[in-house]
């Protein structure tokens, strides 16, 4: 080390222990090796500070997606770490930038001991258990009985007022569980070995929110598209911190009456084989869609606006099928809470599933928001 070095090396540590922040950097910057010893002297000073510097991150840890119980509303204090959109009031800001656009491979890489998936296209139900609508089904999961369902989604008007080409937003489209995503080919095989989740937001959820929000814009419908990683790097809070994201919206926002958590499924067979729920629409293979509206069971999970989602819901799914008859599975009513106590208009909806590929995932969104404009009143050719 030259004599050079030896000095503000002597410097860096007098800094550090007589308090000073400012001057420990300044030493620290003229070392080799500066930024670890940067981020070291800045540690010893101001922790806080430290911890908003680049640090390697983990990745984020794939459980199986449950219930949760209604939580209060945070205070200002306890609100999440920030994610790259913010998720406090004070900080709510315009929709993200497109996602950009990533070229899809053409067919799939060589795969050691690749797993199998196969096609399917979910029918909707009939009989007990399942509520008829002009096109498509309700699925009944709850202690309900099938006629209370019925009076429920046969309402004339939907829970809530959309206001077409309004000034202030009327959606709000984000994700929960924002780094789930799918096949980036189209061969029917799939790599064992990858989660089927990523930070990138061209091939994960934000993706497809970002077609659904576009359409919805452009047919006239004010919507914001939020694309803050609530999943990562901590998964298992991940709905804590898309209630504090809504929630913030709502704040800043009155006039948003819809909020869609969008999602993507991830269904197998029991020997492994994934399955990609798959319709045909205009020629083209497109991933099937359900909406997930939740149910009030007294207990853990209490919406006493549940009726009023599942209208919405019922509405949404007969628009859909009415428009591109076959897109949809049955919708889901089951106790689930997903954070739809905080609007009437507050649904979950699943785009295709890990085994179906990026492609057909965004046109499933893109026709699933077609007939949600429609529905909402917008302007779709």
């Amino acid at each position: 080390m030259s004599l050079l070095h030896r000095c503000l090396a002597g410097l860096l540590c007098c800094a550090v222990f007589a308090g000073g922040t400012a001057a420990s950097l300044a030493a620290a910057a003229c070392l080799p090796g500066r930024d670890w010893l940067v981020r070291g002297a800045l540690l010893c000073q101001a922790p806080s500070a430290a911890i908003g510097l680049a640090w390697p991150a983990g990745e984020a840890v794939a459980v199986q997606r449950g219930t949760r119980a209604p939580r209060q509303t945070p205070e200002p204090s306890a609100a999440p770490t920030p994610s790259p959109q913010p998720e406090t009031q004070d900080a709510v800001a315009e929709p993200a930038p497109t996602p950009a656009v990533t070229p899809q491979p053409s067919a799939a890489p060589e795969i050691e001991n690749p797993g199998a998936i196969r096609a399917q296209q979910f029918e909707q139900g009939s009989g007990t258990g399942y509520i008829a609508l002009g096109a498509g089904t309700v699925r009944n999961l709850t202690n309900h009985a099938d006629a209370d369902l019925r009076a429920a989604v046969t309402t004339e008007s939907l829970p809530f007022a959309v206001e077409v080409n309004s000034g202030e937003p009327q959606v709000l489209v984000l994700h929960t569980h924002a780094t789930e995503t799918y096949q980036t080919w189209p061969d029917l095989v799939y790599d064992p070995d990858f989660t089927a989740r990523t930070q990138n937001t061209a091939l994960n959820m934000c993706a497809v929110g970002e077609k659904m929000a576009q359409v919805l814009n452009d047919a006239g419908i004010n919507t914001l598209h939020d694309t803050t990683l609530h999943d990562s790097p901590s998964y298992t809070e991940s709905y804590d911190r898309s209630y504090a994201t809504t929630q913030a919206y709502l704040e800043k926002y009155p006039s948003i009456k819809v909020v869609l958590d969008v999602h993507r499924d991830a269904i197998e067979d029991s020997d492994g084989t994934r399955v990609k729920p798959l319709c045909t629409i205009d020629g083209e293979d497109t991933a099937q869609v359900m909406i997930i509206a939740g149910c009030d069971n007294g207990t853990s999970i209490q919406l006493p606006n549940w009726r009023l989602n599942l209208r919405f819901a019922a509405a949404w799914e007969e628009a859909m099928e009415r428009r591109t008859p076959g897109l949809t599975r049955p919708v889901m009513c089951a106790y689930r809470y997903y954070n739809q106590d905080l609007t009437t208009g507050s649904l979950l909806i699943e785009i295709g599933g890990h085994a179906n590929t990026v492609t057909e995932a965004v046109r499933a969104g893109q026709y699933a928001a077609e007939a949600l404009a429609v529905l909402l009143g917008g302007h779709v050719e």
